[in-house]
């Protein structure tokens, strides 16, 4: 039986009896965290946690980051911002062993452990009882398995994974109208060049980047 990660999400904030704990919300993007840090505002103390270490090139993290922060300064709600530095290295250590595996495969799922399980450790360090991702409000994301990874993540750390399916609920077509409406930049791939190579087949193959030697 498929579980219904929107009713779950619905059931936890109940328990929360008005009350808005700090919530640390690892966004993808400013476009696809748009509607999510909307819903969670109503119910938590949000703050943004900018983690993408696949996203290629770094002009390319850079942006997308600019549009996070400037989207928070144009929603309300208060969400605050936590960066990090771009580590790219901790994507490629696996990624480049899995250049040839399709997108969705086990590429990507070790992606999301990476980020959601960085995002798990920072809660836990900054004492933060909650943490979720935006990751599910895109159609193409598979609510249960990024469940099960927050879940195993959140375990690790000891942080409550709020369980949710960001699409659910007209999620993914919100995030389309704050988009238009903000004039959010919109990326056309989902960030490694991997994804860039797997969304124009006709491309040339993607040249992961490498630090120099020492």
């Amino acid at each position: 039986m498929n579980r219904n990660y929107q009713r779950e999400m619905e059931a936890e904030i109940a328990a929360l009896g008005g009350c808005r704990p700090r919530l640390l919300l690892h966004s993808c993007c400013g476009p696809c965290s748009s509607a999510v840090i909307e819903r969670l505002c109503q119910h938590f103390q949000v703050t943004v946690y900018y983690y993408n270490p696949n996203i290629e090139p770094e002009a390319e993290y850079r942006h997308r980051l600019s549009e996070q922060e400037r989207l928070l300064t144009l929603l309300p709600g208060g969400a605050a911002l936590l960066t990090c530095e771009y580590d790219h290295a901790a994507f490629a250590a696996f990624a480049e062993k899995l250049a040839e595996e399709p997108e969705g495969g086990r590429r990507c799922l070790q992606c999301f452990a990476l980020r959601l399980g960085e995002t798990a450790r920072v809660a836990a360090t900054q004492g933060y009882p909650y943490f979720t991702t935006t990751l599910s409000v895109s159609p193409h994301k598979n609510a249960e398995i990024l469940n099960q990874i927050g879940q195993a993540a959140g375990e690790k750390y000891g942080v409550k994974y709020l369980m949710a399916d960001f699409k659910k609920k007209n999620g993914y077509l919100r995030s389309l109208q704050l988009s238009k409406e903000y004039g959010l930049y919109r990326q056309d791939y989902c960030g490694c060049l991997y994804s860039k190579r797997d969304a124009t087949p006709a491309a040339e193959p993607p040249q992961p980047s490498r630090s120099p030697a020492p």
